[in-house]
């Protein structure tokens, strides 16, 4: 059998994803190689996600490469999936879920984002991150940092800004827990939906037998329940990117308990809902979080947000 064309983005932890990937499938007897590919939200580094469109700003490009047999895979990080694929497509595997959480990192030890006597400037270019901070810490400013994370790394200790607000699966992953002043509360600050998981994009003309294989070598079954939930609860809400939405599930025996909502942009109203279920019901618990999210006022949040996008 011929390797397995891997393709993803050219960053290092991209590739370090890319690279998890090969080893999970070498594991299981499956040859491969890395295919870089640069896509539209790494060549624009100067504009923020939502003026850019954040339908497919990191797979677009990739997905073009699958459609064309250049690829048979392509790796992102789970976050960065829209939440419906264009037709042809299908994530087969998720791989099992680093730690969720959202963190404080930076080169000072004595970062306290809790006081407020304090002026702390943030860098973060995610809405969901800042509208979270605006609803809990008012007192912390925040400045657009965008770019990998070595180039995030570099603008905050140019003075940019005196931290960075990140997920800890990259930090963790790119090896910098010795620069992570703080693990942010799951309660407070909701991870995006698939925060800390791999995905694993086909297309639908992959060939089974090596699909199999690549299922049996990288999907995480208890991670596949809980992705399945948070993305239909995205799905339902055409939460992209720019759209400052939320969820989380966790699976406790055959059930999923799932927890999820959004988040005005200036922080003022924050929704949030919990269902739960039999995980086999993944999908419909999705749904029927958002159903109760956008029943309780989130349905108008998500019109207004979309406005101001817009200007």
């Amino acid at each position: 059998m011929r390797a397995v064309r891997i393709g993803t983005r050219g960053s290092k932890l991209a590739l370090y994803q890319a690279y998890h990937i090969a080893d999970l499938l070498k594991n299981t007897g499956l040859e491969s190689e890395i295919v870089i590919i640069d896509t539209k939200g790494d060549q624009i580094l100067d504009v923020s996600i939502a003026k850019i469109g954040s339908k497919g700003v990191f797979t677009e490009e990739l997905e073009d490469q699958l459609s064309s047999g250049k690829i048979d895979i392509a790796v992102h990080s789970a976050k960065d999936m829209q939440s419906s694929l264009p037709e042809g497509f299908e994530i087969i595997a998720f791989t099992e879920r680093e730690k969720v959480n959202d963190i404080i990192l930076s080169h000072s030890a004595d970062i306290d984002y809790k006081d407020s006597s304090k002026p702390l400037l943030l860098g973060t270019s995610s809405t969901r991150r800042v509208a979270t901070l605006k609803h809990y810490y008012p007192h912390i400013k925040t400045v657009e940092v965008r770019g990998n994370l070595q180039t995030r790394i570099a603008k905050m200790e140019s003075g940019v800004c005196d931290a960075l607000l990140l997920a800890y699966a990259g930090a963790h992953r790119m090896e910098y827990d010795h620069l992570i002043r703080h693990e942010l509360s799951l309660d407070e600050f909701t991870p995006a939906v698939g925060q800390g998981s791999i995905a694993v994009e086909a297309a639908d003309t992959l060939d089974k037998e090596i699909r199999e294989k690549i299922i049996l070598a990288c999907h995480h079954e208890e991670t596949g329940y809980r992705l399945n939930a948070e993305r239909s609860y995205l799905r339902v809400l055409e939460g992209g990117c720019s759209i400052p939405v939320f969820a989380l599930a966790e699976v406790e025996g055959d059930d999923v308990q799932l927890k999820g909502g959004i988040v005005s942009l200036d922080g003022q109203e924050r929704i949030i809902h919990h269902v739960s279920g039999p995980k086999k019901e993944a999908d419909r618990l999705g749904r029927e979080l958002a159903d109760a999210v956008l029943n309780s006022g989130g349905d108008r949040i998500l019109r207004e947000i979309k406005a101001e996008i817009k200007k």
